[in-house]
């Protein structure tokens, strides 16, 4: 598959939480660092996403947030 995001981050899935119609995927992508994406429990499903699997974090976004203490 083919996509237009420049941004994959390949990992693994270390956690899959779902909510009520939320859920919450953790994917390591080394060096200690945890992605964190909300997607929907369909989509967790219709991937079958479970701990263990190889997975990547695409990110697309118009914008990016900068914050500081």
């Amino acid at each position: 598959m083919k996509l237009s995001a420049r941004n994959q981050i390949k990992g693994r899935i270390v956690a899959v939480e779902k909510g009520q119609t939320t859920g919450h995927v953790r994917i390591d992508i080394g060096n200690g660092t945890v992605v964190t994406a909300s997607i929907t429990n369909t989509a967790i499903d219709d991937l079958a996403l479970a701990v263990g699997d190889e997975a990547y974090a695409v990110i697309k976004a118009s914008d990016v947030m900068v914050g500081k203490d």
